[in-house]
């Protein structure tokens, strides 16, 4: 069931929270030790959770009543232990959660039971999810990741464990998972939901959303974390207009054919649908040190915040030391200026309005999700270098703080992007390509 219904149903007297959550519960036990998605299942905590629910008086007009949710370990969780990907021994000094972080405490003025806490690669870096204790699989894809590092909530979402996970996203963190695990993710503009993401939310870059296998489902979450009901609306696409960017973000990048394909084919749909579609060259930055500078400032900061909290810094992985380093060295050589990302975003700003385009189609994904190794042993390099081949596209939109979502067609995933504000029509759009994908091959416009 999804979200949607699952909510409707303990709304009407047709399900309990209880009830739904017991199912959530007890398909996660069955299935998670092949899946590895979360760190934490919540059992009896979330049983008492959905008892409460159960006893509210306004249960009947909750918009996630009695729906179970996953939360990446990364945000507060009162009473929990949050790790950001930390060892058991290298995060053993961080205490418990006092209190819940502000959306988490949304999501549970919804109605939502958070079942469990979802895995994520040390320190939220990394675009595969695993550690030296645990590899979490592909649920949609056996033997690839489900990316990262929402990559557990993905997990748990493609598995049918959850209907809905709260993930974040940094440099791709919720897109990647939803285009590697056929699901739909939003990541909201800046400020549209509450951040707090480590001491700098990753310097700007990082945002909470949702994960969902449904377009509806993902409107109905972002509705609650950002505290908007009307976003749980999906409108009218009519009017929108329609840039095709397939050009490559980096020289050495090349998208996979089908990739490709699949993103011209969701193109051509949105024009049959009767939203104009024009050819653009997206002005990716030449100069990638604003966004790398960033990307290792960032795990710097987050790390001796988690350090300042009880951490142990020397039994960090290998590469998150090196990537760490990396930071301080950016930070103290003045790498990490605003200037460069105010003219980035002026170009972007630029080129919508000069395209005369409202929401860009671009891919998530280069090519298929990576293989599921243990990424966590090998070193900076071999890490970096996978990462920023596989998922070339998300970056720039988390530097500019511009809102973009993935949606799945044709077995990749199509990133949409829009100018701060339009959260709501990316949904709009992401509803048309979602309908498409469910017509039979021989029904489909664009065939």
């Amino acid at each position: 069931m999804t979200a949607t219904s699952i909510a409707a149903a303990v709304r009407a007297g047709d399900r309990t929270a209880t009830s739904t959550t017991l199912d959530a519960l007890e398909r996660i036990a069955s299935t998670d030790p092949d899946v590895g998605a979360f760190r934490v299942v919540r059992r009896a905590a979330a049983l008492d959770e959905a008892a409460a629910v159960d006893a509210r008086p306004d249960r009947y007009a909750l918009p996630l009543a009695g729906v179970p949710i996953a939360v990446k370990d990364n945000v507060d969780v009162a009473g929990e232990r949050i790790s950001d990907g930390l060892s058991d021994a290298a995060g053993a000094g961080i205490g418990l959660s006092e209190q819940d972080h502000p959306v988490v405490r949304r999501l549970r003025a919804a109605g939502a039971i958070v079942v469990g806490l979802t895995r994520v690669p040390e320190l939220c870096l990394w675009g595969a999810t695993d550690g030296p204790d645990a590899i979490t699989r592909n649920p949609a894809r056996p033997g690839r990741t489900p990316g990262g590092s929402s990559g557990g909530s993905g997990a748990a979402v493609a598995a049918g464990h959850v209907p809905l996970a709260h993930g974040n996203d940094g440099l791709g963190s919720l897109r990647i998972p939803a285009a590697a695990c056929s699901l739909v993710a939003i990541k909201p503009g800046t400020g549209v939901v509450p951040a707090q993401l480590g001491p700098t939310n990753w310097l700007g870059m990082a945002e909470n959303g949702p994960l969902a296998t449904t377009v509806a489902d993902a409107a109905l979450g972002l509705s609650v974390m950002a505290d908007r009901p009307e976003l749980a609306e999906l409108g009218d696409p009519a009017g929108l207009r329609i840039g095709l960017g397939l050009n490559r973000p980096i020289p050495t990048t090349v998208a996979a054919a089908s990739v490709v394909g699949a993103v011209r084919a969701a193109a051509a749909q949105l024009s049959a649908h009767g939203l104009p579609v024009a050819d653009v060259r997206v002005p990716y930055p030449a100069n990638p040190v604003p966004l790398l500078a960033r990307w290792v400032a960032a795990a710097a900061g987050d790390a001796d915040d988690l350090i300042a909290r009880g951490a142990d810094p020397a039994l960090l992985q290998p590469r998150s030391r090196r990537h760490i380093a990396l930071g301080r060295v950016a930070a103290r050589r003045g790498w990490v200026r605003p200037g460069p990302v105010a003219d980035l975003r002026s170009r972007a700003e630029r080129f919508f309005a000069d395209a005369r385009i409202d929401v860009l189609v671009t891919p998530t994904l280069a090519r298929g999700p990576l293989p599921d190794h243990r990424y966590s042993a090998r070193p900076w390099l071999a890490n970096v270098l996978p990462n920023v081949a596989c998922a070339p596209y998300p970056g720039l939109w988390n530097l500019l703080g511009w809102p973009a979502a993935t949606v799945p067609f044709r077995g990749t995933g199509v990133q949409l992007v829009s100018r701060p504000g339009g959260e709501a029509d990316l949904l709009a759009v992401a509803a048309v390509l979602e309908a498409a994908a469910l017509l039979p091959a021989s029904m489909s416009p664009a065939d």
